[in-house]
């Protein structure tokens, strides 16, 4: 994973080459200008509210990061468009090691097991960029058809449904101005 250059980007990134056994603590409140840079990115209306507290614990050659995200969002209801406000609570629970996943070889089986816990993430270097983990927990929390209080189908007013016009309907009108006999 890459460091974020862009100063509206979060920055969650953590060194583990010097990680203490009980590992490093990492607390982010998102500013203003990185919460409206994460509801652009993740196409609604605004982020009011993004604090992670995350702990990066050395765990079998690499890192296993605990931790909650919390955050408040705003986006339009599906129905209505009016603005709907969202509290998140998510549980982040995620495995980093390092180097890259095995290569599969063309046309080979890959077995996947359904019961078995996520695959682990990969990186390179002394450094672990946390930040589209937080992104993921957070976009994968989002409602993605959120409602307002007593929304309902029923109240979208419905038009009375016309005839699609037909390509020989200008003819026809045509044909009876015309026809006099």
């Amino acid at each position: 994973m890459t460091k974020r250059q862009d100063e509206s980007a979060l920055d969650a990134s953590i060194r583990i080459d010097h990680l203490p056994p009980e590992g490093r603590d990492l607390k982010l409140s998102a500013n203003a200008e990185q919460r409206v840079a994460l509801a652009e990115r993740l196409m609604i209306t605004s982020v009011e509210k993004l604090d992670v507290t995350l702990n990066a614990a050395p765990f079998r050659g690499g890192i296993r990061v605990l931790g909650r995200l919390i955050a408040t969002i705003t986006q339009p209801c599906v129905v209505t468009f009016v603005p709907v406000t969202q509290d998140i609570d998510e549980p982040i629970d995620r495995v980093f090691l390092p180097g890259r996943e095995k290569q599969h070889t063309p046309g080979a089986e890959v077995f996947i097991d359904m019961e078995e816990e996520d695959a682990p993430d990969y990186f390179e270097g002394p450094e672990v960029d946390l930040t589209e983990l937080i992104v993921e927990t957070l976009s994968l929390a989002i409602d993605p058809y959120p409602r307002a209080p007593g929304a309902s189908l029923a109240d979208i007013p419905r038009e009375p449904a016309d005839e699609p016009e037909s390509p020989f309907s200008s003819l026809k009108s045509l044909r009876d101005k015309g026809d006099k006999s």
